[in-house]
């Protein structure tokens, strides 16, 4: 057999069940190396793809074997690292080879493709209509594109003719009377500026102007400033001088200056706070320091935690750890769990590492992070900051990556592949022999349990940095107050407390985890609720508007006064944040208040944050935006309107998240030099949850936690993949379900699985069963996350993807979901 250049290929169009690296041809001549993008055909239409090159080599050049088309890049944009990465996450996360490169490069570096109709070359209306004038759909496309002068993008195409025009351009593709182009299109390009210089010496150039001083001064002066400058953007010379692009033209036509085009970078300017003062650590941060400075200097992979309360200072030896790693030649990720707080941290890590510093964030436009990535990949920056995706930064050399509040369910992806980042984290720690620093008020169970199992270093802060108590923390009895007749959110207790803020001059935030005006509106008369039309779920009104609106597919529509059943008057029941601060108002008229949830906030919040610090505005009231990282000196209070939202739900999470978040919240209280309070509404005051949170003791929490895990075979004593089925018909979708059920049954007794005694349990419908129009049901697989227990499981969604019987039906699978 002859050999030729063989690429082995992610490819795009490959769906997970036929996901697999696949072999084309390197054409002759064609310079193609690894980690660069690619395009294909693929499939049996031969549609074009991108690909991204993982390896190459000889191979045996078999018949039939397709080539590459071209090459999209013009050098490599991922490495052997981010290669190895790519795999490790198609293993584990249950999703493609190429939805994992995806997730690591980012958005602005992607490519569209556009199919373009033409005519062929050469073909004349009457000679084409000729062709196919039996079939009337050929003809109809016919005129069109002779309509658009020759060409049209199918796209345009469909919106005139429909789905169906597919077929009839196939039609005349086969018959040679039109030809079919791809056009690949970056989502963003690069920016560049025009630039000017002298192309003689200054002398010359200066001898040139002077002899035509009086007829030209716009271009005495331009060549005078190129003299001085040296080079400049031809925007900007145009706007000192007064010269024109004719002129320049006719600078360059007369061989005086030449242009050259020179990169422009998109960054997010960082306010500058000033050269920061040396860090001074107390005993306790000390300590802390100098046990993971030793773990982070040993040159292997390591995991520590840092457990300290809120406002120990974790963020100060998150500093001094990063300044040793540059140090000694190596480079630092740091992670936040929300957006909200990256401003903050960004200010105080740029006053300490200045332009070596660069953040990373899904705020950020497209073009932003592309320019950052970029940056960071020519080695520009050394520390990256940034929330969940930061962890993908093409940062070479690590030697520490720091994840702070490591509980927070946000550092665990949503959207294919279901990554969590701690997960991610380690693997990148493992490759470069770095430290992965865990930092948290209240670690998750699963990582506190591993601390005090030695698989993780574990290392205290119990007191806070400026030596203040904590909190002094207050329950207020909701039931008392429905007994009492106060109807309203806020308690007797709360006002009181909030009232002596105000005397005094300092803040008060409050905490609610729901936005909008009211949970639903109710028929007072008949009992109807309005419902999304493509959610099973009640809308949730929203008084800013006058709408009802669905937090899981954006339904919006018009709230009515009365019932379209009867008439009646419809009630709101519940609240949200809306109704908070009318009742606000009502209690403090004239007071200053912010309200921040994603309704107030979208992309704003360092403006909001920003006014409540430097106007003093006396209350904050929002979401879990606020309940974590926000660090205020005049802060005093902070009022938890209804502790048990979180509680209650059906998620194996529920308690620990509550635990976090109320304690995260009553930790923005006396962070300064005055002292905090702290009021929790519950109407269960005596919840073992509650009650651990309010005293801030989080081994009560803790002990009281891990009984019930081991009890129930949760997390960290088992595993838990969901595998969610779903589809517009909800009876095909639990027949489905059952199928799955059933073989995953039959699976789980054959070795290696049956030695991890796993469970099965299910199908049962999802909390929200419909969502969008599409029903979802849940199948439970309760055992060890191994490597048999994921073959096993990435066979079955396979095997059910090619299964005749569940077209239209999709399965994906979780592990240890937080949501």
């Amino acid at each position: 057999m002859e050999t030729a250049n063989i690429a082995k290929l992610a490819v795009a169009a490959a769906p997970y069940a036929i996901d697999k690296p696949y072999d084309y041809l390197i054409p002759e001549g064609m310079e193609v190396s690894v980690g660069v993008r690619v395009s294909v055909p693929f499939g049996r239409g031969n549609r074009r793809s991108e690909g991204v090159v993982l390896a190459i080599g000889e191979g045996e050049k078999f018949p039939g074997l397709k080539q590459i088309l071209s090459v999209l890049d013009r050098e490599s944009v991922l490495d052997r690292q981010e290669i190895d990465l790519a795999l490790w996450m198609r293993q584990r996360y249950f999703c493609t080879l190429y939805d994992a490169v995806k997730t690591i490069l980012p958005a602005g570096l992607w490519y569209q493709f556009r199919e373009v109709y033409r005519l062929a070359p050469g073909i004349e209306y009457t000679a084409a209509y000729a062709a196919v004038q039996e079939i009337p759909a050929c003809a109809e496309m016919l005129q069109l594109l002779f309509a658009k002068g020759g060409s049209a993008e199918l796209s345009e195409m469909k919106e005139v003719c429909g789905e169906g025009c597919v077929s009839a351009l196939k039609t005349l593709t086969g018959k040679g009377v039109v030809v079919c182009e791809s056009r690949a299109q970056r989502k963003i390009g690069d920016k560049t500026r025009r630039m000017v210089e002298l192309a003689l010496s200054a002398e010359e150039a200066m001898e040139i102007a002077e002899s035509r001083r009086r007829a030209a001064p716009v271009r005495y002066e331009a060549i005078r400033l190129l003299c001085s400058a040296g080079r400049i953007s031809a925007s900007e010379l145009c706007y000192f001088t007064g010269a024109s692009s004719q002129t320049l033209r006719a600078l360059e036509k007369a061989g005086v200056v030449r242009f050259s085009q020179e990169e422009t970078l998109r960054v997010p300017e960082i306010a500058q706070s000033g050269e920061a003062a040396p860090i001074v650590l107390n005993e306790e941060q000390e300590e802390a320091y100098r046990g993971l400075l030793s773990l982070m200097e040993g040159g292997r992979a390591e995991a520590a935690l840092l457990h300290g309360v809120t406002g120990s200072g974790k963020t100060q030896v998150y500093i001094r750890l990063v300044q040793e790693a540059l140090r000694s030649g190596k480079n630092a990720i740091v992670l936040v769990p929300e957006i909200i707080l990256t401003p903050q941290m960004m200010e105080r890590f740029s006053s300490y590492f200045g332009a070596e510093v660069a953040m990373l964030h899904s705020a950020l436009r497209l073009s932003e992070r592309y320019d950052q990535w970029k940056r960071i990949r020519r080695g520009e920056v050394r520390v990256v900051l940034g929330t969940r995706s930061a962890i993908f930064a093409p940062l070479r050399n690590l030697g520490l990556i720091v994840m702070d509040e490591e509980q927070e369910s946000s550092y665990q992806s949503e959207n294919p592949p279901r990554y969590h980042t701690r997960d991610v984290a380690k693997f990148r720690c493992a490759q470069d022999g770095a430290l992965l620093l865990l930092g948290s008020a209240t670690p998750s169970v699963e990582s506190a349990h591993w601390a005090r199992e030695g698989v993780y270093h574990h290392f205290f802060l119990r007191r806070r940095y400026n030596e203040k108590s904590l909190p002094r923390v207050m329950l207020a009895d909701l039931k008392d107050e429905v007994r009492s007749g106060n109807s309203g959110v806020i308690s007797a207790l709360l006002r009181r407390e909030i009232e002596q803020n105000l005397q005094r001059g300092e803040q008060s935030i409050l905490f609610l985890n729901r936005r909008g005006n009211s949970r639903m509106l109710l028929c007072g008369e008949c009992g109807f609720v309005p419902e999304c039309p493509r959610c099973s779920t009640a809308l949730t009104y929203h008084s800013a508007n006058g709408r009802l609106m669905c937090h899981y597919c954006g339904h919006s529509e018009k709230a009515n006064e009365t019932c379209p059943m009867c008439g009646g008057i419809m009630k709101r029941v519940g609240v949200g944040t809306q109704k908070v601060e009318e009742e606000l108002r009502a209690l403090f008229p004239g007071v200053g208040l912010l309200r921040m949830d994603a309704d107030t906030a979208s992309g704003e919040h360092e403006t909001l944050l920003s006014r409540f610090e430097r106007e003093k505005i006396p209350i904050l009231l929002g979401t879990q935006m606020v309940a974590k990282g926000l660090d205020f000196e005049n802060v005093t209070l902070v009022g938890v309107l209804a502790a048990d939202l979180s509680l209650y739900v059906d998620n194996y999470h529920a308690a620990e998240r509550t635990f976090s978040l109320l304690t995260q919240v009553v930790g923005r209280a006396g962070r300064g030099e005055k002292t905090g309070r702290a009021v929790i509404q519950t109407y269960t005051p005596g919840n073992e949850v509650i009650v651990s949170a309010a005293e801030q003791d989080y081994d009560r929490f803790f002990e009281s936690e891990i009984r019930m895990r081991r009890i129930r075979r949760y997390p960290p004593f088992a595993d838990l993949f969901t595998c969610t089925i779903s589809g517009t018909d909800e009876t095909a979708v639990l027949r489905a379900a059952v199928r799955l059920r059933e073989e995953l049954k039959l699976e789980s007794q054959q070795e290696p699985i049956r030695s991890s005694d796993p469970e099965v349990l299910g199908p049962a419908p999802a909390p929200v069963v419909k969502v969008d129009n599409r029903y979802r049901y849940r199948i439970l697989w309760v055992g060890k996350n191994d490597k048999a227990t994921r073959a096993l499981l990435s066979y079955t969604l396979k095997k059910f993807a090619l299964d005749r019987q569940n077209r239209g039906i999709s399965v994906f699978v979780d592990c240890n979901a937080l949501e």
